[in-house]
């Protein structure tokens, strides 16, 4: 009987941390440090590292990434209720005078109400109804989890896929101001700008509080393999960065320099709740991962179609980086640990990899499909 006490304490134990995990990752609105969920993810995680490395084609890896984030959900649900079985089997050693099959029978017909097995004693019995009620619970928790986190992705992804006809897939900084300034004649690109900035803003508040809390969204892809969250925001501040250092006194300034700080905050935060090395302040003097030789064929696209450019490359370039230093060792940290799909300036990631620029369509002038069909 010692030893079944000594279970029965082991048992509190596990039956204590693992609700606490349950309810700390599923009901508390904010991150709580659970290492439960965080075992699941390490090794789900080096499981599909393994795999994404045997593959070349970026499209096959994503279909293979695509599950990651789904199966961290049903497996974390598992080891919680296999945890919740062996504690309440230990708690009920005691009752059972330490016979461990009876145990884990009584523990497991209880979790999962199934009934085939019948309560011995009183302290027996109230153990039971609380394993079983303790399994609802968790199943319940877990059901409702579902529709929170694919509502907060359905919103993320509404402002992703809109992003796809002005950054293209991937998504870059530079293609953004390029596809604004082809569809305007008269060059005022400062109405589309400012409404992109100041709404991606907003998108980055929200992305940096959903995914904070419920950090499986940060897993979950997007439907088409080349877009990402993570690089359409950092597509969309490189542009703010862009058009603050190349024409600095023209609007939308105050738009992009806020969409600039939210874009940044939210890189942090979620950095930070991954476990990343990100630094509390950044040194605006730092290298970053763009070089000045990227920074000129950026620019240089961006004249040859007439973009609205006040200062040289070299004058631009220091205020470029100093906006990039605050975001860059973030950016890149979250990109290489989600796997993001390796667009133009967002660093190297964990399998072989080549950047992609961004595909746009191919061009065609009218008349062109009956020159072809003739």
């Amino acid at each position: 009987m010692i030893g079944a006490w000594l279970g029965f304490v082991v048992g509190l134990f596990v039956v204590m941390g693992t609700l606490s995990s349950v309810v700390g990752t599923l009901v508390v609105p904010r991150r709580v440090n659970s290492r439960i969920s965080r075992a699941v993810d390490r090794v789900l995680d080096a499981l599909f590292l393994q795999l994404a490395r045997r593959v070349r084609s970026f499209e096959r890896c994503d279909r293979i990434l695509a599950w990651q984030s789904p199966l961290s959900l049903l497996i974390r649900l598992a080891v919680w209720l296999g945890l919740l079985v062996v504690g309440f089997a230990l708690l009920l050693l005691p009752t059972l005078n330490g016979r461990l099959g009876p145990a884990f029978s009584d523990a497991g017909s209880s979790m999962f109400t199934l009934g085939y097995a019948a309560p011995a004693g009183t302290g027996s019995t109230t153990l039971e109804y609380l394993a079983a009620f303790t399994g609802l619970v968790v199943i319940g928790l877990q059901v409702g989890y579902l529709p929170t986190l694919y509502a907060g992705f359905n919103r993320r992804e509404t402002e992703v896929s809109l992003l796809a006809s002005r950054a293209g897939v991937p998504a870059w900084g530079p293609e953004i101001l390029a596809r604004t300034r082809w569809g305007i004649d008269d060059g005022d690109t400062r109405p589309l700008l400012e409404e992109l900035f100041t709404r991606w803003e907003r998108w980055a508040a929200e992305v940096a509080e959903s995914h904070t809390t419920y950090l499986t969204l940060a897993r979950l892809r997007s439907p088409r393999p080349l877009s990402h969250w993570l690089t359409s925001l950092i597509a969309v501040m490189d542009a703010a960065a862009l058009h603050l250092a190349l024409a600095p006194s023209r609007e939308p300034k105050l738009a992009a320099r806020l969409s600039l700080r939210m874009g940044f905050v939210a890189l942090q935060q979620i950095a930070r709740a991954m476990r990343l090395p990100v630094p509390d302040d950044a040194d605006p003097d730092e290298p970053v991962a763009v070089s000045f030789d990227e920074f000129r064929a950026a620019t240089a696209m961006l004249r040859e179609l007439g973009y609205p450019i006040e200062k040289t490359d070299e004058q631009a370039w220091p205020h470029f980086r100093g906006w990039r230093a605050n975001y860059d060792t973030a950016a890149l940290l979250l990109a290489r640990q989600l796997d993001a799909p390796p667009a133009l300036w967002t660093g190297p990631r964990r399998w072989p990899s080549t950047p992609i620029p961004p595909r746009r369509p191919p061009a065609r002038l009218p008349g062109d499909s009956q020159q072809r069909q003739t």
